[in-house]
């Protein structure tokens, strides 16, 4: 029933998005009264203006009447919960975030309060990480000096 109901308000939707389409506006007459060949239709000079827009008054009517009867049949079906609640629950999944010390920039004065933590990051240099500890004994190490841009 439901279902064919649609498509009975759809036909006639249609039919009166056509009808509307087809009439001719006010400034149609004032071009028939000078006899543009209106007389000679099948309808005759004012025949078709009061078919199509007693047809339209009809379809339009029908169209509220199929609105009402819809919204009806539709108040009946609706349900009492959301449509997030009828999905089903899926397992919430742990994810593990990896965390990082933070290092102080050469922006900022002070470190941040997490740096405070007990384990603090080394200072970020350019300086080449030490000789093993036998290269040691050939070569004392240059002290590591940060690059100046110039």
């Amino acid at each position: 029933m439901y279902t064919f109901l649609i498509v009975v308000y759809v036909l006639v939707s249609a039919s009166l998005i056509g009808l509307v389409l087809i009439q001719h506006g006010k400034g149609a007459d004032a071009g028939a009264a000078f006899g543009s060949g209106a007389s000679g239709t099948v309808f005759g000079a004012r025949g078709s203006a009061n078919f199509l827009s007693r047809t339209t008054a009809w379809l339009a009517a029908v169209f509220f009447a199929l609105s009402l009867v819809l919204a009806y049949f539709m108040h009946g079906r609706a349900s009492q919960g959301s449509v997030v609640d009828a999905m089903p629950a899926k397992p919430a999944t742990a994810v593990q975030v990896p965390v990082v010390p933070a290092v102080p920039t050469a922006k900022t004065d002070a470190a941040p309060a997490a740096a405070a933590a007990p384990q603090q990051a080394a200072p970020v240099t350019d300086a080449k990480p030490a000789a093993p500890a036998a290269a040691d004994t050939a070569k004392p190490a240059a002290p590591a000096t940060p690059k100046v841009p110039q």
